[in-house]
């Protein structure tokens, strides 16, 4: 998964997956058919992980509003630093697979899909309870802080620091 992360699909051989998991071509090839097989598992368990780590995140907090700064501090934790350097798997093969491979683009269009799908009932959560301004639009709002956050992983690469993460975030709920 750190090698994915790191370098790419494209950038990572089978030689690298394998002094990584410590296997031999043959092995690897016992245990899945290609290292597109490989990549494919990986980010399924990635996406997973993600999923659950959020949710659980999103438990200690009441009101959407809360909610949502809750999960937009989430993505904004793990978009600086060392952890930020590394890079998002769902980000990355964005742009890295989403062209030439329509089964990883539709598995890359779900995750997004979902965290977008979250984003817009957390909005909707929000305007319920009073906690975020009536007039947002929870599509449009959603697929703009999808925008955000996808930016949020770009921009982690580039060397950000938890000030300045959290400082975007701030501002992101300031205008909610």
């Amino acid at each position: 998964m750190l090698l994915f992360r790191e370098r790419g699909y494209h950038d990572t051989s089978l030689t690298d997956l394998g002094v990584a998991m410590r296997l031999t071509p043959g092995s690897i090839y016992k245990a899945f058919k290609d290292k597109r097989e490989i990549f494919i598992a990986v980010f399924e368990r990635y996406v997973q992980h993600r999923h659950l780590a959020l949710e659980t995140a999103l438990q200690a907090h009441q009101t959407g509003r809360a909610k949502l700064r809750a999960a937009l501090t989430f993505l904004a934790e793990t978009s600086h630093g060392a952890e930020g350097r590394m890079g998002c798997l769902v980000v990355g093969s964005t742009t890295d697979l989403t062209t030439f491979d329509p089964e990883m683009a539709s598995m890359v269009a779900q995750a997004s899909q979902r965290m977008e799908k979250r984003f817009r009932d957390l909005i909707k959560l929000g305007q319920a309870d009073g906690s975020l301004v009536r007039a947002l639009d929870p599509t449009v709002t959603a697929n703009t802080l999808l925008c955000l956050t996808q930016g949020f992983r770009v921009a982690g690469k580039s060397g950000r620091t938890r000030a300045e993460m959290t400082a975007t975030v701030e501002q992101i709920v300031s205008f909610l």
